[in-house]
């Protein structure tokens, strides 16, 4: 698969080792997030990722801020989108079997690095089922057709 990345200032050295995984896991990642430690806005992060994986130059993302709910919350504002944030690795699975979220956040802050291994592994590894979960998906992206 190819992925893309992203953080704000609290989430670089995570970042850096979801990227090394991920890659050792045998996908493509791009990095569009800071590595710098100065403090930088999480929504423009947040924006980039949902855009490109919108436009469908990825196969979906994952953001890392803090908590994970800042970030995704900016990827939530470009249409398309369906971020999620994990705080485990059931959640994690359970958001890419039923709602077919193509973006997954969580906070640098809230778990510690082999938890975001385990929720990273569990998200990328499972299959959106479909069937009574992809109706319900649609009436939640119909949403943005009303705006």
């Amino acid at each position: 698969m190819k992925i893309v990345i992203a953080n704000d200032h609290t989430a670089v050295e995570l970042k850096n080792i979801i990227k090394e995984y991920v890659e050792s896991l045998g996908h493509t990642v791009d990095n569009f997030g800071t590595d710098e430690s100065a403090s930088c806005n999480y929504a423009e992060y947040g924006e980039k990722v949902g855009r490109a994986v919108a436009a469908g130059d990825y196969d979906c993302g994952i953001l890392i801020c803090g908590t994970g709910v800042g970030i995704s919350l900016a990827a939530n504002k470009v249409h398309g989108i369906r971020a999620a944030v994990c705080s485990e690795p059931v959640t994690a699975a359970l958001v890419k079997r039923h709602n077919n979220a193509n973006i997954i956040a969580f906070g640098a802050r809230i778990v510690g690095s082999e938890m975001a291994k385990e929720i990273v592994k569990a998200y990328l590894t499972a299959e959106f089922e479909g069937g009574r979960h992809a109706d319900r998906v649609a009436c939640i992206m119909a949403i943005e057709d009303k705006n």
